[in-house]
């Protein structure tokens, strides 16, 4: 009887440290399962910041190249008017 005893409490003891495992387990794939969740809203972010980002660069190109013709535009009518006030000295 008492080597049964003995069997029997070692068996609880297996069966104490196989519940602490999967209750561990269980906590590890509840906390995997939050990393999971988060790394796809992180990815989901991160692909509209791109979004977001390539169409910065889209409109700043659009507003670099409006820039440089008003700069061309600007030098031109500064040339011109200094041809008119030259022609007016001249005169």
């Amino acid at each position: 009887m008492s080597e049964l005893k003995q069997i029997n409490q070692h068996l609880d003891s297996i069966d104490n440290r196989l519940n602490s495992m999967e209750n561990r387990l269980e906590s590890v794939e509840n906390r995997l399962e939050i990393v999971e969740f988060e790394q796809q809203q992180v990815k989901q972010a991160v692909l509209e910041t791109n979004e977001k980002i390539n169409r910065l660069a889209v409109i700043q190109e659009s507003q670099h190249r409006i820039i440089e013709i008003l700069s061309a535009r600007s030098i031109q009518h500064e040339a011109e008017i200094k041809k008119i006030n030259d022609l007016q000295g001249v005169v």
